[in-house]
């Protein structure tokens, strides 16, 4: 199957880190599509707790021996990452009603600046919804164990 016939969609975000409720949506986008790119957004008005370089060698850990993952980073608006790369899905991930009002917006306002674009908006699984990068780095800044939060054999 080549690029162009292949079902494909983009999962972007920080991963800042890579969390178990990531792995969740990624694993159940899968079962929609032949190929997810999961593409870390690069913000220059953010400053993450992990590199670039570290947040990607997570999430090859992360997804090693799950088919179809594609991990990428992108520095422009998340619908021209699409646009370039002939993808017309964006899966996102919703823990609560927040997140569900926030992907929302941001899907409208994507829908506007590339109507070809579609976001499906995928809740995380219940057992993986008290999980966010922002508890993970606070668990690792304290000093905790974050084996709870993040996939099995990766080390923070």
């Amino acid at each position: 199957m080549d690029i162009m016939t292949k079902k494909r969609a983009l999962f972007p975000g920080s991963f800042d880190p890579f969390t178990l409720g990531h792995l969740n949506i990624l694993k159940r986008a899968l079962t929609m599509f032949d190929e997810v790119v999961v593409a870390i957004g690069v913000n220059r008005n953010k400053t993450g707790m992990f590199s670039l370089e570290r947040k990607i060698d997570i999430i090859r850990q992360a997804t090693e021996g799950l088919s179809g993952v594609v991990i990428d980073k992108y520095d422009c608006l998340t619908v021209d990452y699409c646009r370039q790369h002939g993808i017309h899905h964006i899966i996102r991930g919703v823990r609560n009603f927040v997140d569900f009002d926030n992907e929302k917006a941001i899907a409208d306002a994507n829908r506007k600046l590339n109507p070809k674009v579609e976001t499906i908006i995928i809740p995380t699984a219940q057992e993986y919804a008290h999980i966010s990068s922002t508890a993970v780095r606070d668990v690792l800044q304290h000093g905790g164990d974050t084996s709870a939060f993040i996939p099995k054999g990766i080390k923070l």
